[in-house]
């Protein structure tokens, strides 16, 4: 696939302060134009990026309702009632619910948890486990990552006198459930300074809370900010603010101090010994935790993260990693009729967006089906699956289009949905259908920029080869943790030429290892550019050509450099040249 391009070199200005910053913090001036090009532009706010400080959290007493849910918690506490964590089974509800029930546990022992299971109950509060939790005695039901547009369950909830303190991050509608109280940093009202915290964040700062009101020291949370890591990460919430604060130091937990659930699913990874990064929550460990509630019931997971016996736990991470490769095979099986589907829809080719159904597809990975397309049409996409007459599924965006006001504009032809900016779950009658494609093709094609339905690459730096060294690449490391709003900076480097020795490898031939030199000095750059084979007949004629990419450790050569080409393209000169 190749990319367009956007790369807007510095001005002599921006140059300027670059040098400044780069003199008061002591690093390169390509580090301190990457701190620019993010908004940090002194010394100090540079300081407070490189060291994110727990002290920086925000008072959890700001968000509204914060200090009624603490109320209601420690009356629950002190009348010895019945607590249920109740979340998603999602890797953000997964660890969400194992956050606030180890840690509640702690100080309470008349306390459960339960996992809707995604077939029977649907996503969300389900009357099934409303049912549950009268059946067994409970009082207070603290949900986490969904709730907010419960209404109908909890108002139910409500006539069995059980109360409910909702934890969500998805936007709520103009009017909420009967809940006794309502965290969420989205809500029209909120006064809380930072907005996008995930489900898993907004049960942190509810056990921050609870701890800071019963005189708790903060030190006994920290064991559990690995929990908050492995869901921002796998949520890709942005990572600036508090979540940077809570990925940085929840990073250093789960690389140091893990808990026994997610060191055994780190083990099953192959992940052990190594310096684990964002990534890896995202392609490793979080889909490992996702399998459970896609393939199984996600209550699997939770109990795997809250284990305390770590052969218990290799044994409950060797079932989800079964779950994982059983999910991977249907992944793939059904992201190639989707693929089918789409080549024979002629009226599929014009349009800006796709929606499909089928009778037959797993409704737990509806959702990676439709980031696949994504990925592969850049088109917003909505995948659903029926039974007995409902069509529910996923829709998932591209950078810079608002899907969930998408999905909105529907609304009526709707059951029920909910989401964010970037992902939504919906539900209808399969009857409406047709009308739900035809009005959501309308309003995307009425909002869609037609930048954001090309796949993109936004360029940070244009660097040469005599630029990067082993210095460079360890102020780089500081940058992270990296995710959405704080990725990974890219670098370009214009005339580039093979230097005799790079070659097709991998299974399939699909992969080109490189040595590169550039036009403006003798050194020889390693790299690897994955599933680009296609590229290497051009790269072996001697002709220069420009690349895109990151500045990577290489895994088997430990503090050796190696460039991770994102795109690769004939260089100016050369276009210019075979076409006079």
């Amino acid at each position: 696939m190749h990319y367009q391009w956007n790369y807007e070199p510095p001005t002599p200005e921006r140059q300027q302060a670059a040098k400044e910053l780069a003199e008061k913090i002591g690093m390169s001036p390509i580090v301190a134009d990457l701190l620019i090009g993010r908004g940090i532009k002194t010394e100090s706010a540079a300081k407070r990026f490189f060291r994110p400080m727990m002290n920086e959290l925000i008072d959890p007493f700001l968000m509204n309702d914060m200090d009624v849910a603490v109320d209601r918690l420690n009356d629950a506490m002190g009348r010895k009632e019945r607590i249920m964590v109740y979340g998603d089974y999602d890797v953000d509800g997964c660890t969400a619910v194992a956050l606030v029930y180890k840690f509640l546990q702690q100080f309470y022992s008349n306390i459960e948890y339960y996992i809707p299971n995604r077939e029977e109950e649907g996503y969300g509060v389900s009357i099934k486990g409303i049912d549950y939790a009268k059946e067994t005695g409970v009082k207070l039901i603290i949900v986490l990552d969904c709730g907010i547009k419960a209404i109908e369950e909890i108002t139910y909830a409500k006539q069995q006198g059980i109360d409910f303190i909702i934890c969500d991050h998805h936007v709520p509608d103009e009017v909420m459930p009967p809940a006794v109280a309502i965290l969420n940093p989205k809500r029209e009202d909120s006064t809380y300074p930072f907005k996008d915290l995930c489900g898993c964040g907004v049960g942190f700062k509810l056990m921050q809370a609870f701890a800071k009101n019963n005189g708790i020291p903060f030190a006994r949370l920290i064991p559990l900010l690995d929990f908050c890591a492995v869901s921002i990460a796998a949520d890709l919430v942005p990572v600036t603010g508090e979540n940077r604060i809570l990925a940085f130091h929840g990073l250093k937990q789960l690389n140091q101090s893990p808990s026994i659930g997610l060191k055994a699913i780190i083990e099953i990874c192959g992940l052990t010994g190594r310096e684990l990064t964002m990534s890896d929550i995202v392609f490793k460990i979080g889909p490992r935790i996702n399998a459970s509630g896609r393939m199984q019931n996600g209550k699997e997971a939770v109990e795997l993260l809250v284990e305390k016996d770590l052969q218990k736990a290799l044994t409950e991470a060797n079932r989800i990693n079964e779950y994982n490769e059983q999910r991977k095979d249907v992944d793939k099986e059904m992201t190639k009729e989707a693929n089918d589907i789409v080549a024979r829809l002629e009226s599929q080719q014009h349009m800006q967006s796709i929606v499909l159904y089928d009778e037959g597809w797993k409704k737990g990975v509806v959702g990676i089906v439709a980031s696949r397309l994504t990925e592969l049409y850049f088109r917003p996409t909505v995948v659903l699956t029926i039974i007995d007459g409902i069509a529910s599924g996923s829709a998932r965006s591209v950078a810079g289009f608002d899907i969930y006001d998408a999905i909105k504009s529907c609304r009526d032809i709707l059951e029920n949905f909910g989401g964010h900016t970037y992902a939504v779950g919906l539900t209808l009658k399969q009857e409406n259908i047709p009308e739900f494609r035809r009005r959501f093709q309308e309003y995307v094609s009425g909002h869609i920029l037609p930048e954001q339905t090309l796949p993109t690459l936004d360029i940070d730096e244009e660097i040469d080869f005599k630029d990067i060294s082993k210095k460079l690449h360890n102020e780089l490391r500081r940058l992270a943790p990296h995710g959405p709003e704080n990725p990974k900076p890219l670098f370009l480097t214009r005339n580039v030429y093979d230097f005799g020795t790079s070659k097709v490898v991998g299974r399939h031939q699909e992969h080109i290892k490189l040595e590169l030199v550039d036009s403006k000095s003798a050194v020889v750059m390693n790299g690897i550019a994955f599933g680009q084979s296609a590229e290497a007949r051009y790269i072996k004629s001697k002709h220069s050509f420009d690349i895109v990419y990151t500045i990577e450790e290489n895994t088997y050569k430990r503090g050796e450099v190696q460039l991770q080409i994102e795109d690769i393209r004939p260089s100016e000169d050369e276009q210019l040249s075979t076409n006079p």
